[in-house]
């Protein structure tokens, strides 16, 4: 592999790599080694067993985030029951937004001030810790506390996972990123079967409420003994998020990104995990192909031999591990000490790049509006599709052994419908002519089509059926949007961008239970007429995005 030492030996890739709109406002020697590094994961190291496995515990984190965000809307109507508050039960939605809402933006701009690896770790650990003990929560309020902590640490499981495995993976490897996705629809339908096991046959089918909405109707009260499915649930969820969290602790005991570790100027590092990542693939990564001394003098920088001497060894060993883990609070507390304490301005170098011309801010800005848009849309109706489906089986009567079972089947039917959608959009990613946008584009105006659709649905075969297509495109389009959110923001600003566009993305899906609770009593259908037409401007969003990366490896 050629040195890149001068501007006028560049090769055509390399001026078409400083030419991106992406790459506005990165310091052109950074850039260099990002193309040297993406060079070397793609010629040399290629997509191997550290890829593959990395791939299945990134997943992992994309499957622990959905679960839960389903897991908490099908014991909806069971807390309910359970608490004397059917009213109120959106709230216990609410709750876990506004742990997702902070998880989301600090642990993606944690990510880039103290690095992905510690981040990766935490967040599964949090999660599953809090979601066990929320399955025991002796009252409501206490469910809703649990719930926030719960979504705390798996609110940053998307941002963090993917940019994470975006970085680690070849240019030619990236549509992989898409197919993570899948792991988020088998996440759905883990929560639906295990509601179908657990719930349908372990709850109480009177109601708790009162007073009664009929006063012609006997109150059946169901008693609270039998009403454990829920819990079931919930301990089940939190069993396999902590599963997650040893796979990753004691097992595959990542590395930091090498793509981080070159925008905190720590190069020598960097060449040290390409080596390791190589031979973990079993493969050798010679000194005349990557070096510190060819790192440098690709990016026209000064070397000192002395150097080649001292490259430090990868430790990814488990004390490693550890040590990284419980550094977390006291690396944030020395970033909060390092702002200038006179002007009290923060370090900006983590947002600028997102803001560096007309071209890249309208991206960044409308991709944050997109996420904030869909995070409203999707759960004012799919947060609460359980309880739609069980007053559509019970009616203005009594909910019944028979119309539970029922809820909960068909649910666990559209929860596999809608895993396919994630290959679908794997494939979209990759052609030419549409591209990130155009597939992100059709798949979310079909998304609006189809919960529009549902609303007219006359019978219950009908409701399924629409629902199952919804199900089908609506993760086509979350498949594209996770995959070009990282991809569209470079390395000393991924994390940020990515944390802070999931991030509104929870804000803007906390408004949704409050729209439930004060729009969807006096107009039923008002809820799902308003997340339709509000995918459909998402739609209109995405065909303008000025980013495309198709073609390109990620900077």
């Amino acid at each position: 592999m050629a040195v890149i030492n001068s501007s006028e030996n560049l090769s055509d890739e390399l001026k078409a790599d400083l030419a991106r709109v992406d790459a506005s406002g990165l310091d052109p020697g950074y850039e260099r080694k990002i193309f040297l590094v993406n060079k070397v994961l793609q010629e040399e190291i290629g997509m191997g067993k550290f890829q593959w496995q990395l791939f299945a515990l990134s997943g992992y984190g994309w499957l622990v985030d959905n679960i839960w965000l389903q897991g908490v809307a099908i014991i909806l109507p069971q807390v309910g029951n359970e608490f004397f508050d059917a009213q109120h039960t959106p709230w216990m939605t609410f709750s876990l937004y506004m742990g997702l809402i902070t998880g989301a933006a600090l642990w993606g701009i944690v990510a880039d001030i103290i690095g992905r690896r510690p981040s990766f770790n935490a967040t599964l650990f949090i999660g599953g810790v809090f979601g066990v003990a929320a399955g025991a929560a002796p009252s409501f309020t206490a469910l809703g506390g649990l719930l926030a902590a719960l979504g705390f640490g798996v609110g940053g499981s998307l941002p963090v996972d993917g940019m994470l495995f975006l970085e680690f993976i070849p240019g030619s490897h990236q549509y992989l990123l898409t197919l993570l996705s899948v792991f988020w629809a088998i996440g759905q339908l883990i929560s639906s079967l295990l509601a179908w096991a657990f719930i349908a046959n372990y709850s109480c089918t009177g109601s708790n409420s009162n007073p009664q909405p009929d006063p012609t109707v006997a109150p059946q009260y169901c008693d609270v003994s039998t009403n454990n499915g829920w819990r079931y649930t919930f301990y089940t969820l939190g069993a396999i998020t902590l599963t997650g969290f040893f796979l990753r602790f004691l097992m595959f005991q990542l590395p930091e990104s090498p793509k981080y570790l070159l925008s905190q100027g720590r190069d020598a590092e960097a060449v040290a995990v390409l080596r390791d990542i190589a031979r973990r693939n079993g493969k050798e990564l010679p000194e005349d192909v990557m070096s510190l001394a060819i790192l440098r003098a690709a990016a026209g920088e000064e070397h000192n031999e002395a150097e080649d001497d001292a490259l430090p060894v990868v430790d990814n060993g488990l004390k490693s591990v550890a040590r990284d883990f419980m550094r977390i609070p006291s690396d944030l507390v020395k970033s909060v000490k390092g702002m200038n304490a006179q002007s009290f301005k923060p370090n900006m170098a983590h947002i600028n790049p997102l803001f560096a011309t007309k071209k890249v801010a309208y991206n960044t800005i409308t991709l944050w509006l997109i996420w904030g848009f869909i995070g409203l849309a999707y759960p004012l109706y799919n947060s609460f599709l359980p309880t739609y489906l069980n007053e559509r089986f019970v009616g203005s009567g009594v909910a019944t052994a028979a119309s539970t079972d029922a809820t909960y089947r068909d649910y666990a039917i559209i929860s596999a419908c809608g895993v396919p959608g994630s290959i679908i959009a794997a494939w979209l990613v990759e052609l030419p002519r549409s591209g990130r946008r155009g597939a992100l584009a059709v798949s979310t105006l079909l998304t609006g089509v189809f919960v529009f659709a549902v609303t007219g649905a006359s019978t219950d075969t009908a409701y399924l059926g629409l629902n199952c297509a919804n199900s089908l495109v609506q993760n086509s389009m979350y498949g594209v949007l996770y995959h070009m959110t990282p991809e569209s923001f470079p390395a000393p600003a991924r994390g940020t961008g990515d944390g802070v566009a999931s991030s509104l993305n929870r804000v803007f899906g906390s408004m949704a239970p409050i729209i439930k609770i004060y729009a969807g009593t006096k107009a039923p259908s008002a809820p799902v007429f308003t997340s339709a037409a509000i995918f459909c401007l998402a739609a209109f969003l995405a065909a303008t995005l000025t980013v495309e990366g198709h073609g390109k490896s990620a900077l």
